[in-house]
């Protein structure tokens, strides 16, 4: 095992200035810039997050980040307010964008978006 005092995660956005806009403006995020030019976004509970640049970006196949909600639907109106738009991986999510696990035991009901390069983030609430 090793010893260390604290761990962070990454992703890499093929523009930062544009990521920094996202994170602060329309997800509410405390973005901070050191340096090197890479972001520092500190979540919900204080955990925090880099945003790194990257000329020869690819998002990322997966979910990066996850935020939890307690009212899916207030997220997703609050996320359509500010011009973001859901993603349906699969054809499971209902009229509203939602794919709804609570009801049918499966899981959270979660929704999925993309950060302007293009990573997948999601709401979700259990």
């Amino acid at each position: 095992m090793i010893t260390t005092d604290h761990a962070f995660s990454g992703f890499s956005v093929r523009d930062t200035a544009e990521a920094r806009a996202f994170y602060q403006d329309v997800l509410g995020l405390v973005v901070s810039e050191n340096a090197m030019g890479i972001l520092d976004l500190t979540l919900p509970g204080g955990a925090h997050v880099i945003a790194y640049p990257k000329t020869d970006h690819v998002p990322a196949a997966f979910t990066v980040l996850n935020f939890h909600v307690a009212d899916i639907d207030r997220a997703v109106a609050e996320l359509e307010a500010a011009g973001v738009r859901l993603e349906d991986y699969g054809g499971y999510a209902d009229e509203k964008g939602v794919m709804r696990g609570k009801a049918a035991g499966r899981g959270p009901d979660i929704a999925w978006f993309l950060d302007p390069s293009g990573n997948i983030l999601s709401i979700l609430s259990d």
